[in-house]
Parts: structure tokens; sequence; C-alpha cells
């Protein structure tokens, strides 16, 4: 695919409830890593504040434009709350493997939604949206005590992050 061509895609190249997708999709890729291993209250805030992190850590370099978009859009209160929403009536009353199911759904559907409106920009999306899994996968270290002991990256989490690498196609 050669780059010039195709007009670049941003926030107008989608449907409304397509951008809400894409929006949805960073916050849940954060949220099925959290979801696959509970890690307490202080797990979980690491883990929340690892994705936040690698977000905003979108704008900085040369990054993608669509990306840049989508990270503009959640410094909007709306494109935050559009967020929140959406992830509030997918995924309200949900336990948290049913939690990871669907946010690995939403996962699949963005990359759909990416592939057929914006294939030029869909490897590095798709990077973008699996680095914020890692991410937070990386924050904070489950099993041990305290914080003493205990693995970087569970067994759950790992698992966790194959699913999303096969939902998201990367690799």
């Amino acid at each position: 695919m050669s780059k010039g061509v195709a007009a670049m895609a941003d926030k107008s190249t989608f449907t409304t409830d397509e951008w809400k997708t894409l929006l949805q999709s960073a916050m849940m890729a954060g949220i099925a890593v959290t979801a696959a291993e509970p890690s307490g209250l202080w797990g979980t805030l690491k883990e929340s504040l690892a994705s936040s992190s690698a977000l905003l850590q979108a704008k900085t370099g040369d990054a993608n434009p669509l990306i840049l978009a989508l990270v503009g859009d959640f410094e909007t209160s709306e494109g935050r709350d559009a967020a929140r929403d959406g992830l509030q009536a997918k995924l309200k009353g949900a336990k948290p493997d049913e939690m990871k199911t669907k946010c690995i759904e939403v996962l699949k559907q963005a990359r759909a939604i990416i592939e057929a409106k914006a294939p030029g920009d869909a490897a590095a999306v798709k990077a973008w949206l699996y680095q914020i899994s890692q991410r937070v996968a990386e924050a904070s270290k489950e099993g041990g005590f305290m914080g003493i002991g205990g693995v970087a990256v569970s067994d759950a989490e790992k698992a966790t992050l194959a699913e999303i690498s096969a939902a998201l196609q990367t690799g």
C-alpha cells in the first residue's frame, strides 16, 4: 500500500458509533488485562495509570494521525463521556471473566472497523491497542504480598495478551 495516495483517516472517516467503538477499544485493551487477573486495589490503580499513560504517550514522537485523533478526543469531555458511557453500557454487572470476553469482542469490532475504513492506519492502531494492554499487564506484579514477590505478568495476563493479539490480528 502506498502511503501518499489515500487520504488520511480521521474522525470524519467513521460513523459516530464506529468512532465510539474505537474510543472504547483503547480503554478495553487495558480493562481486558485487569479483568484477567484482578490484582487488588493498588494493582488495579497501577494498571489504570499504565493504561492512561500508554494512551497519552501516543502523542509523543511521530504518532499515527488517527491515533492522535483518538487521543485528542479523549482529552475532550465529549470523547471521555462517549467512551465511558459505552464502557458502562457494555460492562455493567459483568463479572471479571465476562468483562474480559466483552473487551476482546470490542477489540475485534475495532479491528474490523479500522481494517475496513482505514486500512493504511490499521497496523499502527492495532499495535497501539496491543501496546496499551501490554503496558497494563506489566504495571503491577501479580501474586506475592504487598508488591513483594510475585510475577511481572501472570499466566492469566499472558493468555489474555495472546487473546488480544489474536483479536487484533497483530503479528
